[in-house]
């Protein structure tokens, strides 16, 4: 873990390292924690037997219609098909469900969906909150026994599971094959450390293009992005259970993403999406290099096809150690919702299930119709199979990557909303970072003095 597990005093409700099997090597499994809920459940008929269930995502039904639009549709489709209570899809785009605020005040009025999609980053704002379903008695032994060791107890508090992972997404860097030819560059000029990207990038850089980019719309899906630099100087957040924000580790990191605007080299903000859509951005020639996740390979190979690109680890700093974060998204139940029970059974069907059928639904949503790491065993065996993580980019982020990863802490929004504000105020305001360091580390010791949640990790 990135931070040595914090001891939570006695609470209630409401009150990634894993060594991956055959060909995928050494990988880390993940989990977070995110900004605090003042209210939180589902509607009039919580607790109750209703007939329909609410799933808000931000795949489907989509606009473009998708191969993931199409899975979470056939995925409700068959569900309804064989289930007295029905489950309704509500997309969300991503950039709204993503950084905004959406989730949050439909819970904060008692309007909450009953399931929903939550990365690492959310699960403790949501479990102290009183919001997650316990899914234990629902997912069968079998089935907890394929997870790979640490995802779920990521997603647990005093053994009870509150959510179930589909996915394992690691970081790198991509980058244009075109945008390096123009700029009379080549494989070898490939930046390996913090400073040779900023001056490959001041090459890449013209008038229409920026060199690099790294998300600046605040949220945890930066936070997450943003960890691995930190994490290459060893730096954490938290260790030993005291706040460790502020070091040179910090310091330097909010440092390396300020340099890159103040150098005029990265946008101050992405198109699309944001700073994980590649096709929007790297694809468009937007930009010539850019930080994004393992899913973005089956974005460019649906929507870009003929754009040929690379992947590269996270440049580090003089010193430095690789390193990457591990996210994935969770399925998780309102235990306010109208049947909070059919809502575990939906889950655990839907991504839990050891028959032939559950396991090929998640083979195509981790390998054919979007790009992760299994998060399960019987899943990667049949991904090997098929020979899914055999060549290419999808080897180097397996081989080469993902053994670098850390999970995600599992953060509280009290912790997570100083790092963000101090990464902010660093990249787009021209803060100092010592200073930001410093304001963040003291707003996080003040907190975990009187903090009673679950525990930190």
């Amino acid at each position: 873990m990135s931070a040595t597990p914090f001891p939570a005093r006695p609470h209630g409700r409401p009150s990634r390292r894993t060594v991956l099997r055959g060909g995928l090597g050494a990988l880390a499994a993940s989990a977070v924690g995110g900004p605090l809920l003042t209210a939180c459940g589902g509607d009039d008929s919580g607790g109750g037997g209703g007939k329909e269930m609410s799933f808000w995502n931000f795949y489907g039904p989509s606009d473009d219609q998708g191969p993931q639009s199409k899975w979470f549709v056939s995925l409700a489709e068959q569900w309804n098909a064989n289930n007295d209570v029905k489950v309704k899809l509500r997309y969300i785009p991503g950039k709204d469900y993503l950084s905004g605020t959406t989730l949050q005040t439909a819970f904060q009025s008692g309007q909450g969906p009953d399931i929903f999609l939550i990365s690492p980053g959310d699960f403790l704002r949501y479990y102290n909150g009183g919001v997650l379903q316990d899914l234990s008695s629902a997912l069968p032994a079998e089935s907890k026994a394929d997870y790979l060791p640490g995802l779920l107890e990521a997603r647990s508090v005093d053994g009870k599971i509150y959510g179930l992972p589909m996915e394992i997404e690691p970081l790198a860097m991509y980058y244009s094959e075109a945008a390096f030819e123009k700029a009379g560059l080549s494989e070898a000029d490939l930046p390996k450390t913090w400073d040779q990207t900023l001056a490959v990038a001041q090459k890449l850089t013209g008038a229409k293009r920026n060199g690099v980019m790294f998300e600046t719309l605040p949220g945890y899906y930066q936070n997450f992005t943003w960890y691995p630099f930190l994490w290459q100087g060893d730096g954490t957040p938290i260790k030993d259970g005291k706040v460790a924000f502020d070091s040179p580790a910090a310091v330097q990191a909010l440092k390396f993403w300020q340099d890159t605007i103040k150098n005029k080299v990265a946008p101050r903000k992405a198109l699309g999406d944001g700073g994980g859509d590649v096709v929007s951005n790297l694809g468009s020639g937007a930009v010539a290099m850019q930080q994004s996740g393992i899913w973005a390979v089956a974005d460019l190979r649906t929507k870009a096809k003929n754009f040929k690109y690379g992947i590269i680890p996270h440049p580090t700093p003089d010193g430095g150690k690789p390193a990457t974060d591990l996210g994935g998204w969770a399925f998780v139940a309102n235990a306010k919702g109208k049947n909070p029970e059919a809502a575990a059974k939906f889950i655990t069907w839907a991504l839990g299930s050891t028959d032939a059928e559950g396991v090929e639904r998640q083979r195509q949503w981790n390998t054919v119709v979007k790009t992760n790491v299994p998060p399960r065993k019987s899943v990667q065996t049949a991904a090997d199979a098929k020979g899914a993580f055999g060549e290419g980019v999808l080897k180097k982020f397996v081989s080469e990557i993902a053994p670098t990863g850390k999970p995600e802490p599992r953060f509280p929004p009290e912790v997570y909303q100083p790092i963000a504000d101090a990464i902010q105020a660093c990249q787009l305001n021209g803060a100092d970072p010592g200073k930001a360091a410093a304001d963040a580390a003291a707003k996080i010791d003040t907190f975990l003095k009187t903090y009673q949640g679950a525990p930190i990790s």
